[in-house]
């Protein structure tokens, strides 16, 4: 099966795009000074202007929120030896340029000292420029997994957008894009972990089958102490699922919370691997297995990631 394009990707939001294209050329800000030089990727129609540095601030939509140090050192030390190959791309906002793409660098200019850098000036409201911003971090892998579940749900509570919308604009799975939302339901400290990378998403998932704050962060602190794979995550979490059932007297309820963990491991690697809403049901070896779809397109990719050919 073709794997879908990202969203609507660069091209239609960076430029070359009649939905995306103001009609006719950009407009210039006063005191703007063109240059002539235009690069092939842009529209034709499209002016690169040099600007004063000073006169750009970051965007608040921007979704990555780190900014390493030393790639941003690398980052300078080739716009030292290039220049600025590929213009940012800002937008006129109460007065001031802001920055639509290219936060980078911008960053690397200021560690350089730069005066001026060049740019090209686009019409944009805050949502495209929210969705821009995520699709050219996800397109890059340059978001961590909470810088990405933070932009779903920006675009979710402030666009009054749903998770399959958002899954379409950005060209992710409605999948992807709840998994993601739910690592935002972890404490910050275990966000933390999973932003600096010493937890992988894996085991955020594992972590989440605990409903105590308190034994989430304990299972966090064991697998870092430990160095625990997800594997052996799953069965931290069976047995600490087990000790939160020991107050129930009903036989068979610790035995329960253990498969529990397992069944619910299950269910996300089956939502993972057929992109849409799965419940499974089990009880001493019986149970049923649900499959949700939404439309027909979606009924009909199911059937094909499960080999199933539709009936004519």
């Amino acid at each position: 099966m073709v794997k879908p394009a990202l969203g609507r990707g660069l091209g239609a939001l960076l430029g070359g795009s009649p939905i995306a294209k103001p009609p006719g050329p950009a407009p210039i800000l006063p005191q703007l000074t063109s240059v002539p030089v235009a690069s092939p990727a842009d529209d034709p129609g499209e002016r690169v202007q040099r600007v004063a540095l000073d006169r750009i601030q970051p965007c608040p939509f921007q979704p990555r929120k780190s900014f390493p140090a030393e790639t941003l050192r690398e980052l300078a030390d080739s716009i030292q030896a290039q220049g600025v190959v590929q213009p940012l791309i800002v937008r006129e906002h109460n007065g001031r340029l802001e920055l639509i793409a290219g936060e980078r660098r911008w960053r690397a200019a200021q560690l350089l000292g730069l005066a001026e850098v060049p740019v090209i000036l686009r019409q944009a409201d805050d949502q495209a420029v929210l969705e821009l911003a995520l699709i050219e971090n996800l397109q890059r892998e340059n978001l961590n997994p909470i810088e990405e579940a933070q932009g779903y749900a920006q675009l979710i509570e402030q666009f009054q957008l749903k998770q399959e919308e958002v899954a379409t604009k950005v060209g992710k799975s409605r999948a992807v894009v709840t998994n993601a939302l739910r690592l935002l339901k972890l404490s910050p400290d275990i966000q933390g972990h999973i932003r600096e990378g010493r937890l992988s998403v894996g085991h955020a998932k594992v972590i989440l089958g605990l409903s105590s704050e308190l034994l989430q962060k304990s299972a966090a602190e064991r697998i870092l102490r430990e160095f625990l794979n997800v594997r052996q995550t799953e069965s931290l979490v069976a047995r600490l699922q087990a000790s939160e059932s020991e107050v129930v007297t009903k036989p068979g309820a610790a035995a329960a919370s253990v498969r529990d963990a397992h069944v619910s491991s299950l269910e996300d690697r089956l939502r993972e691997r057929l992109g849409t809403r799965v419940r499974l049901r089990y009880a001493q070896g019986k149970g049923a297995l649900e499959i949700a779809f939404f439309s027909d397109a979606e009924l009909e990719r199911v059937l094909q990631v499960l080999g199933v050919s539709p009936a004519d």
